[in-house]
């Protein structure tokens, strides 16, 4: 996994810092010319923001296109199959970034990475753009796998850039960060509106293009602004002081990589010519399973042989608490692109006048109330803290559960109204706003939490593997997502408030068992302000 640290060897290192002396030429560290930050942050923000347009622009499309009949352009899959089919995409995005930040260390360097990413991504859309003319699904399928190899490479790795522009660490790069963040949901909400529409309102393909026309500027960007901008940053691999260790390391890559491609490239084969079947929602609960019993063995062998202190084994503990707490958070959550889509699309009033909303616009809901509410939730911490009421690391997620689980409550009650109609009734669409704005609040009282817990709780030695762990939680519940979110379906109406219903309860239990435990993992936290064991 990618360590923000500055990677230059010390020769470079001197030699630019020698450079910059002589021609008064600031390092892209040391310069302020983008709102106070290096102007190597706008290559980054833009970079990312474009990806993010492509990423989220696609995304919510996938399970309206996938389930559409054949005679409006879709493949005519279930709700089921095709919610499963979203769910392992988004799970395997996630589960490729721990991959592709060990592949950017050892072989790349960040740089090449992002470039390499960048260009698979790319291709990706391009093979989806063009599966509406090849009269097949392998290069619909084909695309989105590109997408998922190039992300792993590109979306750690661009984070991990972030951090290297300063190396000073402190508030600057703090507020770095939060630019850069501002960049990926100003994406996100763009890319909702443009191939939402698009794609609805114009044709499919014309909504997959346009996401990766966004993908497309991205790569421009990035190839042409990262060398003036970033200087040396990111351009070299971590390389072992041993030569010999050092090319050992090199080939166990390049090893494992070609193993791992060739062993993807025979399955994509051998589904393409109808040797094997695969079935989306059996695929989807062995992934689960798998990924479940990855972070058990993990966790074992931590507290095992992980040669970890009393208060060491207290704080991993903690670890795991908050792990099983957010995977029931990201699996509700993460029925935006699945459950809460389909049913904007089958059981929401969207018209508006004589426009109708495209059903993908309401996931640009989430988006927009982050860019809003985003630094209302700094400033309650921070002010919360001065009075000496700050919630703790449990609280806050406790919080966060909670109001995801308002959000659900709030869909039972529409889901209860179009049952009652026999599903003629089309609801407000303040029913999905009103969820989503719950849900979002949700997140930002838990996700950042989560984020900077890893970090303070995890032992010094272990800290990438549990940010690994981390974005496992997230992969999990995108999963989920997927697994659940065929439920929303109109030939099985009763289905629908039965899901939300189940959230919901197990969203408020979680929250109320996490507050119950509250006392006793504030006592296990002992010390998480110390500097941990290397």
């Amino acid at each position: 996994m990618s360590v923000a640290t500055n990677r230059q060897p010390p020769d470079r290192q001197l030699a630019t810092n020698i450079a910059s002396t002589v021609t008064d030429t600031p390092t892209p560290s040391a310069d302020r010319s983008f709102f106070g930050h290096p102007r190597g942050l706008s290559t980054l923000f833009f970079t990312e923001m474009w990806e993010r347009f492509s990423y989220y622009g696609l995304r919510p499309l996938l399970v309206l296109f996938m389930s559409a009949a054949l005679l409006d352009g879709g493949f005519g899959f279930d709700t089921g199959e095709a919610s499963a089919i979203v769910g392992i995409y988004g799970a395997s995005v996630y589960l490729a970034s721990l991959p592709g930040g060990w592949v950017a260390d050892r072989l790349l360097g960040l740089r090449r990475a992002i470039m390499y990413g960048a260009v698979l991504i790319s291709a990706g859309h391009i093979s989806i753009g063009l599966s509406a003319f090849a009269q097949g699904k392998v290069p619909f399928f084909l695309g989105l796998i590109l997408i998922v190899l190039g992300t792993g490479l590109l979306k750690p790795n661009i984070s991990a850039i972030v951090g290297d522009l300063y190396p000073e660490g402190g508030a600057r790069r703090d507020a770095g960060f939060s630019i850069f963040y501002m960049g990926i949901n100003i994406g996100a909400f763009a890319g909702q509106l443009i191939t939402g529409y698009l794609g609805e309102q114009v044709g499919w393909h014309f909504g997959f293009g346009a996401a990766g026309v966004g993908m497309l500027l991205g790569l421009a960007i990035f190839a042409m602004r990262a060398r003036p901008t970033l200087g040396d940053i990111g351009m070299t691999p971590t390389r072992h002081a041993d030569p010999a260790t050092q090319d050992r390391q090199v080939r166990t890559v390049k090893m494992v990589v070609g193993a791992g491609l060739g062993i993807l490239a025979l399955l994509v084969i051998l589904t393409a010519t109808g040797t094997i079947t695969i079935h989306a929602q059996v695929i989807g609960r062995y992934m689960a399973g798998a990924m479940l019993a990855m972070a058990v063995i993990f966790f074992l062998f931590v507290f095992s042989a992980g040669g970890l202190d009393r208060d060491e084994k207290k704080r991993v503990g903690v670890i795991v608490i908050l792990f099983l707490f957010a995977i029931i958070f990201w699996s509700a959550f993460e029925q935006a692109p699945t459950s809460l889509n389909l049913f904007a699309r089958d059981f929401t009033d969207r018209q508006l006048g004589g426009f109708e909303i495209p059903a993908t616009w309401f996931q640009s809901v989430n988006s927009a109330f982050i860019i809003l509410f985003a630094p209302v939730f700094a400033a309650l911490w921070v002010g919360l803290a001065r009075r000496g009421g700050d919630l703790s690391s449990p609280a806050k997620f406790s919080v966060g559960l909670l109001l995801a689980g308002v959000g659900f409550l709030i869909m039972i009650y529409a889901a209860n109204a179009v049952v009652s109609s026999g599903g003629t009734l089309k609801v407000s669409p303040w029913w999905l706003v009103g969820s989503y704005f719950f849900q979002t609040l949700g997140e930002l009282a838990l996700s950042p939490v989560g984020l900077s817990s890893m970090t303070k709780l995890s032992p010094r030695k272990y800290v990438g593997q549990m940010m690994g762990i981390w974005f496992l939680a997230s992969a999990l519940g995108n999963l989920v997502g997927g697994l659940v979110g065929g439920h929303v379906d109109p030939n099985n109406l009763q289905q629908m408030p039965k899901l939300f219903t189940w959230t919901t309860i197990a969203l408020v239990v979680a929250a109320a068992v996490l507050a119950a435990l509250i006392v006793p993992i504030r006592r296990m936290m002992v010390g998480t302000d110390r500097p941990a064991r290397a």
